[in-house]
């Protein structure tokens, strides 16, 4: 039911939908900041020395790797700064503790993303920052308590984790008018590299200064404030704003179709035969599965390889591997803009849009860590190879992440639920790959090891998008080509048959 506009009341500042957008990707950056906070806090968590030395001990335990593949610590890497923690946590432990996040967040995307669409995805999104908020401030007592106790606040994380994607994709499939979709998608999903960014630096500083119990403290407790104004600011469709101007009411229903309502998706059924054998589709999962392998990789894993590898400090650790987030928040922004102008007149197609961002996320990456396993300890080559990489990742928020709503707006939710679980699976296995083979081995060589296999993904990312990936809607997004399939047994399944008691 559509609620009365009340004049140009958030338009006076900032148009209504475009509070969506902020909002949303502050709380993108809150649930990613609140997920990346633990690999930076677990760096002062850890007892670093009693750990090695029972690596070491270990009598299974091969012979150290030769001494060109160990970089030396530098002066300032040696500071008192870095106090071991209480925690010995091994290296297939920490795996655990990090990957375990995934495991909630992989099976919650699919029914949050029906859920959103079926019924609200503005609180299908505050339940997902709120129950992030929770788990977070609980995570140091749990800890403490057992690292069992810990997983189970990072599965429930997780959990919240996973429904981001799907309740941001409705939204954006109600508010965002088709000319500005990839600014508006860029600009809340970048904040997940926001959230990154801010989160690394403060992590790093709340360890070094306050302890690593502060890291969960303070993070959660300031996340609080974005629960309220969410609760008041939001709402699921223009229609139903009141806060919203009559013209941009206007522009953004025209823009979409002329619908006054967003009611009668809901009665839609997902066409799943044709969804599952959709080249485009499964154009866009693939890309997302090897795109998200090394996004996990340098999200999860480079606080690792700058302290083991490198040898940097707390602060040169958080420093570094946060400031490449930032830059990549900036270039998502920038080339988001500049293929939506260039669609706008019509320089270039949709598809071509997707495929340039989705190339820059790719491509880019995978050169630089294909000179990183080559630069042996050049800390400055290594930290500005990985910024470039890490910066121009941020091309897939444009790119094959946009594509769910080019290609059927009505399922936009389901469908990245759908990728986004499959590309979960790289998060759970990424942390317990990398901690078998760097256990007792935190050398360049073993690292090398886990970068060519980030390369190869990559590099089948981009044959398959390249070929197969596609702007333009399909044919079964549309309710009447769902409803003519006269198969019984190819007919969808009715999400809503069973919502009413």
């Amino acid at each position: 039911m559509d609620v009365p506009a009340k004049g140009n009341i958030l338009g006076r500042v900032i148009p209504a939908r475009y509070i969506l957008a902020i909002l949303g990707s502050i709380g993108m950056a809150i649930v990613y900041g609140l997920k990346v906070n633990l690999s930076v806090a677990m760096v002062g968590m850890l007892n670093h020395t009693a750990i090695k030395q029972a690596a070491h001990d270990e009598p299974h335990e091969t012979a150290s790797q030769p001494s060109e593949l160990e970089c030396q610590p530098t002066s300032n890497s040696t500071s008192s700064n870095d106090a071991d923690g209480p925690f010995l946590w091994s290296s297939e432990v920490q795996g655990i503790v990090l990957s375990c996040y995934f495991w909630g967040y992989f099976v919650s995307q699919i029914p949050g993303g029906r859920v959103a669409e079926l019924f609200s995805a503005k609180w299908v999104m505050f339940f997902s920052v709120t129950i992030n908020v929770i788990c977070t401030i609980l995570t140091p007592v749990m800890a403490e308590a057992h690292y069992i106790a810990a997983v189970i606040m990072r599965v429930g994380e997780g959990i919240g984790g996973g429904v981001t994607f799907p309740a941001m994709h409705v939204l954006l499939s109600k508010w965002a008018p088709p000319a500005e979709r990839s600014v508006m998608a860029s600009l809340v999903y970048a904040g997940t590299s926001l959230g990154t960014v801010i989160s690394m630096l403060m992590a790093g500083v709340l360890t070094a200064t306050l302890g690593w119990e502060s890291v969960f403290y303070v993070m959660g407790g300031l996340s609080c404030l974005w629960c309220v104004l969410w609760v008041f600011l939001i709402k699921d469709s223009p229609g139903e704003q009141p806060l919203i101007s009559l013209e941009e009411r206007d522009l953004i229903i025209t823009s979409l179709g002329g619908k006054s309502n967003d009611h009668s998706h809901k009665n839609m059924t997902v066409p799943w035969r044709k969804v599952f054998t959709s080249g485009p589709f499964l154009a866009i999962v693939v890309a997302h599965a090897c795109s998200n392998w090394g996004w996990y990789m340098l999200l999860i894993e480079l606080p690792f390889y700058m302290k083991q590898v490198l040898k940097f400090n707390m602060t040169e650790n958080a420093v570094t591997t946060a400031l490449p987030f930032l830059s990549l928040w900036f270039f998502s922004m920038a080339l988001s803009k500049t293929l939506d102008w260039l669609r706008g007149r019509n320089y270039i197609t949709t598809t071509t849009a997707r495929k340039i961002g989705t190339l820059f996320a790719s491509a880019v990456p995978a050169s630089c860590l294909l000179a990183v396993c080559y630069i042996g300890c050049n800390r400055g080559a290594a930290v500005a190879l990985m910024a470039i990489g890490v910066t121009c990742i941020g091309g897939m928020f444009c790119g094959f992440l946009s594509n769910h709503i080019d290609i059927a707006p009505n399922f936009a939710g389901t469908l990245v639920a759908i990728t986004n679980t499959v590309a979960t699976i790289p998060g759970i296995v990424v942390p317990i790959f990398v901690g078998v083979l760097t256990h007792g081995n935190q050398t360049i060589s073993a690292w090398r090891i886990i970068f060519f296999v980030t390369i190869a993904l990559y590099i089948v990312e981009i044959i398959v998008y390249s070929i197969f990936g596609s702007g333009e809607e399909q044919p079964w997004n549309n309710l009447k080509d769902n409803e003519s399939d006269g198969n019984p047994e190819e007919r969808p399944f009715k999400m809503d048959e069973r919502t009413h008691v």
